[in-house]
């Protein structure tokens, strides 16, 4: 097992760059996922790790040693692809098996591993099967068993969920962190599905034009955000930004924004209401019913605001809604930076 450390890591093609000036440190064991919108570099800086991508400056190490020159076979990695990258014309067994018989490890050596990593991923009566035999998901499971097999220092995931239907990508993510328990690897897991980075990170690194905007673990940057960028990418819905004055004291000079998620907007009429003012109203625009909840999306002053609420609260767009919130959960950024204030 082994930590992974990018120091100044830049990329660029010609004069585009791409991935600018990266540090970070993975600790051994550890669950890192990348996480951002396309082309925020996310794929890319995990190609550098892997050997699949040359580095335009800093370095890469593994397990203490810098890769920056090390072909993908000499860096003791292994990666799952989002399209699975199954030898079509191999079984399922012979599939899992090619790089350990590349390898030139022993048969009885072999058929161990890969049926111990059958058992771990419930493929094991897959074995004779070919790829086009297997669904979305169990071939999915056969690209992680061919990883697990190869009992790499890191393990690699390049967004390998994305081709999956909404129930799958569910069931699979439950399926990564058993994984996970049963396997005790360092991983870096890239996507582009904030929900993913969420149920299974230790840590999230949170990418925007291939510079990193916040590390924490899911509760930090769900909780503090560092950033008007983070506020808005993390959450389903995300926080809402609304714009505001600074008071005269207040280093913002250039006004703030005052964020609130939706679920910490609370209803502010009817009898339990409170008698002190709502923290914002406006009128409903779109009533969207999800059985535990509803969300309301209203206008406010110009401004769309969405809030998480009990059911039936507001039953159709038009309503008048009035919201208040704790202090405690508003959040306050610099207008002019995006910066957490």
């Amino acid at each position: 097992m082994a930590g992974v450390s990018l120091h100044g890591v830049r990329k660029s093609y010609g004069d585009v760059a791409v991935v600018h000036g990266v540090d970070l440190d993975i600790a051994d064991h550890e669950f890192v996922v990348f996480v951002g919108p396309s082309g925020c570099g996310k794929s890319t800086l995990l190609r550098m790790i892997a050997g699949l991508e040359d580095i335009t400056a800093g370095e890469i190490a593994i397990d203490g040693r810098i890769v920056n020159e090390l072909d993908p076979k000499d860096r003791d990695v292994a990666m799952v692809f989002q399209d699975y990258a199954l030898y079509p014309h191999m079984t399922v067994f012979e599939n899992m098996a090619f790089s350990l018989r590349y390898r030139g490890v022993a048969k009885a050596e072999i058929r161990r591993r890969v049926d111990h990593a059958a058992r771990i991923l419930d493929i094991d009566l897959l074995a004779a099967r070919m790829p086009r035999q297997l669904s979305g998901g169990q071939r999915q499971r056969v690209a992680m068993g061919r990883a697990i097999v190869r009992d790499p220092k890191v393990f690699l995931f390049d967004e390998p969920l994305s081709n999956l239907d909404a129930k799958l990508r569910v069931q699979m993510r439950t399926e990564i962190k058993r994984l996970r328990e049963r396997v005790a690897t360092t991983t870096i897991y890239v996507t582009h599905d904030q929900v993913e980075a969420m149920t299974l990170a230790d840590r999230i690194v949170i990418l925007n034009h291939g510079r990193i905007e916040q590390i924490g673990t899911p509760e930090e940057v769900y909780d503090t955000p560092a950033t008007v960028f983070v506020a808005g990418f993390i959450g389903a819905p995300p926080m809402n930004l609304l714009p505001a004055e600074a008071l005269p004291d207040h280093s913002a000079r250039h006004g703030v924004l005052v964020g609130v998620r939706p679920e910490h907007l609370i209803w502010h009429g009817g009898p339990s209401s409170t008698t002190s003012a709502p923290f914002l109203s406006g009128r409903a625009t779109v009533v969207e019913p999800l059985g535990s909840d509803t969300l309301v999306s209203l206008d406010v002053a110009g401004t769309a605001v969405i809030a998480r609420l009990a059911p039936r609260l507001v039953r159709k767009a038009g309503e008048e809604v009035a919201l208040s919130a704790d202090p405690a959960n508003i959040h306050f950024f610099d207008r002019a930076t995006g910066a957490r204030l």
